[in-house]
C-alpha cells in the first residue's frame, strides 16, 4: 500500500519548509552578529548613553545584539555616496526607509495598524509604505505606534521601541528598548557598513538575572528576533543598492 494523502502532504510541507529555510539561509548568509565579547555593556556606547540611563535607571540586565553587513561601494547608489562624502544623511535615511518601508516590516506593520491606527491619537504617526519610504526620520518621528526617533546623526538613527511612544514618553516602561540603524561608507576600504543594534530591557519594575545578556528576550523569542533582524537587514539594503 502506498503512502496516504496525509503522508504525502506532510512530506511536501516538510520539503517546502526545508527549501524555504535553505533559501533564507542563502539570502542572509552575508549577515553576521557581532560576538558578545565585542558588543556588550562594556564596549557599546549605547549602554553609556543618556537614553539608556534615563529609560533603564535601575540598570537591569538587557538582551542585546548587533547585526552587521558590508557591501562594496560599487554596489551603492552613487548619489548616496556623494552625499556621504559631504557629511550628509541620505545613506542612513535610505537604509532606515528600507527597514520600515520594506517587505521585512509588512506583517508587523499591518498587525499594529489593525490594532492602533486611528484618526485621533495616532493620526500623526507614520503608517503607510509611502510615508515610511519618504520620511527623513527626524527626532520625534513616531512609527506605527510602537517606535519613536530619539536621535539622528549623519550615520545613525536611534529609535526607542517596546511600547507606544504615547505611553510614558519621558519615563521608563515595563517593556522598553533601544534600536539603532547605522550606515557608514568607508571610502578608504571601499565598502559601506550597515549595522542594526538592539537592546531590550525592563525599564520599570523588577528584573533579576543571574548572568550577562539575560534580559527579557530569551530562547525561541530571541532566535526569532535574530532571524527577523536578518530579514530586516537584507530587505532594507535594497533601498541603497544600485
Amino acid at each position: 500500500m502506498g503512502p496516504s494523502l496525509l503522508s504525502k502532504s506532510l512530506q511536501a510541507a516538510g520539503i517546502t519548509t526545508f527549501a524555504s529555510v535553505c533559501a533564507f539561509a542563502v539570502w542572509t548568509k552575508h549577515c553576521h552578529f557581532t560576538a558578545p565579547a565585542q558588543f556588550n555593556p562594556a564596549t557599546e556606547p549605547l549602554f553609556r548613553s543618556a537614553w539608556f540611563a534615563r529609560f533603564n535607571p535601575r540598570n537591569h540586565e538587557a538582551t542585546y545584539d548587533e547585526c552587521v553587513r558590508r557591501i562594496s561601494l560599487s554596489k551603492i547608489r552613487p548619489e548616496l555616496l556623494e552625499d556621504a562624502r559631504q557629511g550628509g544623511t541620505r545613506l542612513v535615511e535610505e537604509f532606515c526607509r528600507g527597514v520600515w518601508g520594506g517587505p521585512g516590516y509588512t506583517i508587523q506593520r499591518l498587525y499594529l495598524q489593525s490594532k492602533y491606527r486611528n484618526d485621533t491619537t495616532t493620526a500623526h504617526q507614520l503608517w503607510t509604505p509611502a510615508q515610511l519610504r519618504s520620511s527623513t526620520y527626524e527626532v520625534g518621528t513616531e512609527i506605527t505606534d510602537h517606535f519613536v526617533v530619539l536621535d539622528k546623526t549623519p550615520d545613525r538613527i536611534l529609535i526607542r521601541c517596546g511600547d507606544s511612544p504615547l505611553h510614558n514618553p519621558d519615563k521608563p516602561r515595563p517593556s522598553d528598548g533601544l534600536f539603532e540603524m547605522c550606515a557608514k561608507a568607508d571610502f578608504d576600504q571601499g565598502f559601506a557598513e550597515f549595522r542594526l543594534k538592539s537592546i531590550f530591557y525592563v525599564g520599570e519594575g523588577e528584573w533579576a538575572s543571574a548572568s550577562a545578556n539575560r534580559g527579557p528576550m530569551q530562547g525561541t523569542m530571541l532566535y526569532a528576533h535574530k532571524l527577523y533582524t536578518k530579514l530586516w537587514m537584507e530587505s532594507a539594503l535594497k533601498r541603497v543598492k544600485q
